[in-house]
Order: C-alpha cells, then structure tokens, then sequence
C-alpha cells in the first residue's frame, strides 16, 4: 500500500499510527496537544517511539461529541499539518469526514484521509480524494444499530464503501478498511467484531484497529481513561494473530513492543 511517497508492505510487516489530537475535547487526550508546539513535541514523541504514520484530528468523535464548522476544523489542523511537514519525514493522515477540510488539509501536505464514515457522510469525499491521488482509510460505522446479521453486515457496508471508492477513481492500492470499533456497536458487538476481525481480509484490503482507550475496554475491564493500556495492548496482540497490518494506537511504545513480540512468536519456523 502506497501513502504518499511511502510504501508499505502489508504483506510482510505490520506499521503503527500514532494519534495526534488537536482538539479541546477529545475523549483521551483532550486539550493536550491543541498548540503548535505541543503538538510538534509529541509528534516527536510518537515518531521516537516507532510510529509510522501520524494521524492528526481536529474534531473529537467520542459518543456524543459535538460537531465543530467546516473553517474551525481547518484553523485547527492545517497549521499543524504544516508544522509537522516542514520538521519531520512521516505520511500524514487526516481524521475527518468532511471534504472541504480534507481538501484544506491535500492542499498543505496530508497523505491520506481516515474518513470514520467510510465515504459515506459526504458525498463529496472520495472525489476530493480521487482529486489530489490520496489515500484513505474507509471505517465501518452506520447510524443505527439495526443489524440482521452483524459481521455479514459489516462486511457489506465496507463493500458499499469500496465502491464508492472505486467508482471515484481511488486508487486500490492506496485504501485501506477499519472495522470501527466503538462506532455504531455496543460492547458485544464490538467484542464479536474483535473476535471476527479475520473476516475483513475477506475483502482483500489491508486492515486497521483502532481500540486504543475506548470504551470496550473501560467496560469489559471496569476501568477509567488512563487504566486501559494493557486492554488496548491485548486487543493490538489479537489484531496481529487475525492479520490487521496498521494499528491506531496513543501508547506507540507499548503497543509496537507486544505487536513485534506477538510477530517473533507466529513468524517462527
């Protein structure tokens, strides 16, 4: 899979995003990294840990969040989009859904779009991305939880995604699929998605997890924000052992330590 002028081989390696916040409110690390400089101090952070992508967002998508203006959103990531291009060598990705702030964000040097609405919020996005030969990461979510039967269904709703993608004039070398943990599931469901993860290679796409801190997590094991490392670290093992290839994660540290320990393990002959 190609994300900018990057390769990365999805077949043989698996590559960790580190999250980069910048907003007031976002359910984990809210308000810390909002300043320039504290954002580019802990993209240096991410970067010495191991990171391989930095996925910076400007409005929070936790339960209930509260949507923020097209020109909000762009006043919030693109100087820090800037910032970090001009300091460090690493694929951007942005997390929004909505086209203008994705083109905004093309226009000062993002790599790639983590749409949470898998290109389905706005029916501008996968031109947008077409337009300026990005790529993209189509998530799974819907706005109800009416499922006649879950995985089956998830799988479909990718499909309509991976189409409008390719109908665009996407690359498919340039895509990649996310099972939206935490998005339009409620804690069982989100742990069958887990337990099931291995059928989304069905689609033939490489795959990303994200489950770092949410709430599966804080409600399978009873525990606050910052107790939830070794939960998301157990869910970034599983991801390996059912072939995802990117792992959204805060704690790149931790999480790439287990993901590599987890690979020595399966790769032995």
């Amino acid at each position: 899979m190609n994300i900018g002028n990057h390769f990365f081989d999805t077949q043989q390696n698996t590559y960790v995003m580190g999250i980069l916040n910048v907003t007031p409110d976002s359910f984990s690390d809210g308000g810390k990294f909002n300043q320039l400089d504290s954002a580019l101090f802990q993209v240096e952070k991410l970067i010495d840990e191991g990171a391989h992508i930095i996925d910076v967002g400007g409005e929070s998508t936790r339960p209930n969040h509260v949507m923020i203006s097209v020109q909000e959103e762009i006043e919030r990531v693109c100087p820090i989009i800037e910032a970090i291009n001009r300091r460090f060598s690493i694929p951007i990705s942005l997390d929004t859904y909505k086209s203008e702030v994705a083109e905004a964000g093309f226009i000062v040097g993002v790599h790639m779009i983590n749409d949470i609405w898998g290109l389905k919020w706005d029916n501008r996005m996968a031109g947008v991305i077409a337009k300026y030969k990005g790529s993209c990461c189509i998530m799974h979510n819907r706005t109800e939880m009416n499922y006649h039967n879950f995985i089956e269904d998830v799988l479909t709703d990718l499909q309509e995604s991976l189409l409008i993608a390719m109908n665009a004039g996407i690359d498919m070398n340039q895509i990649m699929i996310d099972p939206g943990i935490g998005f339009a599931k409620d804690l069982r469901l989100n742990l069958l998605m887990m337990k099931h993860l291995h059928r989304l290679k069905e689609l033939g796409y490489p795959i990303l997890l994200g489950t770092s801190r949410k709430s599966m997590i804080g409600l399978t094991l009873d525990l606050p924000l910052e107790e939830r490392e070794e939960g998301t670290i157990a869910t970034s093992v599983m991801g390996v052992e059912k072939g995802c290839s990117f792992f959204r994660v805060h704690n790149v540290q931790g999480n790439l330590r287990a993901i590599r320990m987890t690979e020595a393990i399966l790769n032995i002959e």
